[in-house]
């Protein structure tokens, strides 16, 4: 276990696997580090260092009243890895993850600062503008994440059971997890405070990420599938493929949200091409 703390004494928990070229990972709301378990243990295998971080809020960090923004969260990404010790390292974030990859870029390796990245993954990523407004008509509408803090505000253990379906697909596609999986995401969803979960709906839907995506100047690949119900492929995957014209775009057809887990075998394959090429 190693811990490293901000400036506001919010203690960030990390992982750190393995011997190689460096690889940091960000989760997806509402979890942890631990959800990128299948990923770490099979590119610590193939030779990577693997590291990951307990987002602010969430997992084994400290759960604080405020600090829920990216500007703070890259900062906190920043900290684990001078702590580290990381120079070089290839990024990848998945959801909400990908606003901290974004915004990581743009506010440190773009400006010469913390670790050089070299690659950058964002899979089923809000960015580069995940809400609807006028200048960012396919985007969600709002009234979706009021319904996600009023649902969250009632009832947060079953709002979080029954987010799953979605995450997952199985509303659409039953038994392509198993039990366990749908039951170890809820352990690691409610080992979350309730603040850093409801204030996280507001940052990962109204940040606007497009000025960040003129950042990734290094090899990026964007992975997302058409399926995904709940961070919908046109104002995010699509849009951020359009941003980064150098950028590699993959499709899963088929593919709900979670599809490092449903589509364990084709993430890690195409992921461990993209590290090695």
């Amino acid at each position: 276990m190693a811990t490293v703390t901000a400036k506001d004494g919010t203690q960030i928990y990390y992982k750190d696997w393995g011997n190689g070229p460096a690889v940091f990972f960000s989760h997806g709301w509402p979890l942890s580090a631990d959800m990128w378990e299948q990923q770490m243990i099979f590119l610590g295998l193939k030779g990577f260092r693997v590291i990951a971080h307990d987002r602010r809020g969430f997992g084994r960090s400290s759960q604080p009243w405020s600090g829920y923004d990216y500007d703070t969260f890259a900062d906190d990404i920043a900290l684990v890895l001078e702590d580290a010790g990381v120079e070089e390292v290839a990024l990848v974030g998945f959801s909400m993850g990908g606003g901290d990859v974004a915004r990581y870029i743009s506010r440190y390796a773009a400006q010469g600062k913390g670790a050089r990245v070299t690659k950058a993954c964002l899979t089923s990523a809000v960015t580069p503008f995940f809400i609807k407004t006028d200048d960012n008509p396919e985007g969600a509408p709002p009234e979706i994440f009021d319904g996600i803090r009023a649902g969250l505000l009632a009832d947060r253990p079953q709002f979080l059971s029954d987010f799953n379906a979605l995450f997952y697909g199985t509303n659409l596609n039953p038994g392509v997890v198993s039990d366990g999986v749908l039951a170890q995401t809820l352990q690691i969803a409610l080992t979350s405070g309730i603040k850093g979960t409801y204030d996280c709906v507001g940052a990962f839907s109204e940040s606007d990420f497009r000025p960040d995506m003129a950042a990734f100047t290094m090899p990026t690949l964007v992975i997302h599938g058409d399926a995904d119900s709940v961070v919908p492929i046109a104002p995010t995957g699509a849009a951020a493929h359009k941003l980064i014209p150098h950028s590699v775009f993959k499709v899963y057809e088929g593919a709900p949200h979670a599809l490092t887990t449903t589509h364990k075998d084709r993430y890690n394959a195409d992921l461990l091409e993209f590290l090695q090429s």
